[in-house]
């Protein structure tokens, strides 16, 4: 996802659910531990793929269809009833599996799914997978902001056609579709969805199209299917008067790409010179800092969607009406950010951070955002340079709030600050700026997106991972700017014909080394008074630190 200007004159840039968190920090009911857990109802199984078929229907605004969960077992402790997810005022019509119908009982966002009857199935583990059949219907939430107050948006465009699609992330999957809405369980083998349109419209969605059939008359079904691991809010229907269009890049390792393009008919013009300008010079920026692209099995595409966008794996959700910057502004004010276009890089760097490595609960989601606000300031300083990268980061201070830690509470599906973008990607700089080594700093980078492929992970494994990879005492930093909403302040003094400084407005127990960027000497600083190098003055510490 990415942050938004709520007032533009202070650049403040939050996302609604971190604002609604705010309001109600620490009021949490059943409800929210029932969608942020995996209790003992969630924990016996495992999703392998999901087979969504549904037909929208616009003039109703509507949702009817059927998921097919294939599941197996996990080792946990098997209880007499399964978690499924599926938020008012959509319902579920019917469970089965195989010729077993199941009795489902609805509390609130959730149906629990009594399986006694069929417990003997579920050996653990599984000698083969089971396959949970879900009739579902009703009227979605229709989306109010989207992305941000998001859910089923029902537009048209220019030309008068329908134009739908979804954008669900922190609001969950289960607006729409009965899952297992948490981020901790990627079906293992993707997703396959079969969407029923008009005959008039196009039906575009995650992966590669595996058919277009007629089915009835005026009526056509288009069938995806995403191969690797997807997360569930990244699982969505892209339908309109859409062109599609279509090219290649000779990867890394010279591995081919496919590139598909789909937008509305009357854009089309448009959207060529801007799609082919930027998505071939981001993916070779992103290919040198992070390593392959994450689905090259899936390939990669844009899709023209009505909101501004969203990383949706392998499909990604494009509304920035073709314009450079974010909306036509640089986020950053440093005059850097109108070479490019926003939403295609921002939205793209999720491809490697949040899509490729996924944290388990959306209270870590500052290594999504903060990351991908990173490889902002990588794109730039591969095609611009350093100097213009280090300007890009450091604009995008003026819209840190430090209003709440950028680390949510876990459980109960709540995201931390607004900051995990901003700050997110001030403390990749600082510790960066620490390391003073770019080689290993991007060494690090591609061994991320190697050792935490597709596997859910944590805040907590990613700090450990610098901490080994880089050779430094990280974790006071990690504490301070991850789990704080102070920023450390370098106070100096003489005292005794020396000068000294120390750490201020920071955890007792930080500490972080200054560089002289000229002399490069490192001295590591406490909450004590240290004696310095007389000649390192507040002036001439490095600007990349964030820092008081």
């Amino acid at each position: 996802m990415f942050i938004r200007s709520s007032f533009l004159p202070l650049l403040l840039f939050l996302s609604l659910d971190s604002l609604l968190a705010q309001s109600s920090e620490a009021n949490y009911t059943r409800a929210d531990t029932l969608r942020g857990s995996i209790g003992p109802h969630r924990a016996w199984w495992n999703v392998l793929h999901y087979e969504l078929s549904f037909e929208p229907d616009f003039t109703e605004r509507t949702v009817k269809g059927r998921n097919r969960i294939e599941f197996k077992t996990t080792g946990k402790p098997i209880t007499d009833r399964m978690q499924i997810d599926l938020q008012a005022p959509m319902q579920i019509d019917q469970v089965r599996l195989g010729r077993v119908s199941l009795p489902v009982e609805r509390e609130g966002n959730v149906y629990w799914v009594d399986v006694k009857k069929i417990r003997g199935l579920f050996t653990s583990p599984l000698k083969s997978p089971l396959i949970l059949e879900i009739d579902f219907s009703g009227k979605p939430r229709v989306a109010v902001n989207p992305p941000w107050d998001g859910g089923w948006i029902f537009k048209k465009d220019k030309s008068g056609n329908p134009w739908m699609s979804v954008a669900c992330q922190g609001l969950g999957a289960s607006v729409w579709y009965p899952c297992k809405d948490h981020q901790s369980d990627e079906p293992d083998r993707g997703a396959k969805l079969n969407i029923v349109v008009p005959d008039s419209l196009s039906a575009v969605a995650n992966g590669r199209l595996l058919s277009k059939t007629p089915i009835v008359p005026n009526k056509q079904k288009w069938s995806w299917s995403v191969s690797s691991p997807i997360n569930n809010y990244n699982i969505v229907p892209y339908i309109g008067h859409y062109s599609h269009y279509s090219d290649t890049l000779m990867g890394e390792g010279n591995k081919q790409l496919d590139l598909d393009y789909w937008v509305l008919s009357e854009d089309l013009e448009k959207a060529k010179p801007q799609f082919d300008r930027d998505v071939k010079r981001m993916l070779r920026a992103f290919e040198y800092w992070f390593g392959p692209y994450p689905f090259y099995k899936d390939g990669f595409k844009l899709v023209q969607s009505p909101h501004l966008g969203m990383e949706h794996q392998s499909a990604i959700a494009y509304g920035n009406q073709f314009k450079n910057g974010y909306m036509g502004r640089d986020l950053s004010g440093s005059g850097w950010g109108l070479g490019w276009d926003y939403i295609i890089i921002h939205e793209s760097g999720h491809e490697w951070f949040a899509n490729n490595i996924t944290t388990r609960d959306i209270a870590d989601m500052w290594v999504h955002e903060g990351f991908t606000m990173y490889s902002e300031v990588l794109f730039t300083e591969y095609h611009y340079g350093k100097k213009a990268a280090d300007a890009y980061l450091q604009g995008l201070r003026r819209s840190i709030r430090n209003d709440r830690p950028m680390i949510g509470h876990y459980d109960v599906n709540e995201e931390g600050s607004g900051d995990i973008y901003n700050k997110g990607a001030n403390l990749i700089h600082t510790i960066r700026a620490l390391m003073n080594n770019d080689s290993l700093f991007r060494q690090i980078l591609r061994g991320m997106n190697r050792d935490f492929a597709l596997t859910p992970t944590t805040s907590q494994d990613v700090e450990q991972y610098w901490i080994k990879q880089s050779g430094l005492e990280l974790q006071p930093i990690f504490d301070q700017y991850l789990r704080t909403t102070q920023i450390p302040k370098l106070e100096f003094r003489e005292a005794n014909g020396k000068t000294e400084c120390r750490w201020t407005n920071c955890l007792p127990t930080f500490f972080m080394a200054v560089i002289d960027p000229e002399t490069k000497n490192r001295t590591t600083i406490s909450t004590n008074w240290t004696v310095i190098d007389p000649q390192l003055k507040r002036g001439t510490i490095n600007a990349n630190l964030y820092i008081q």
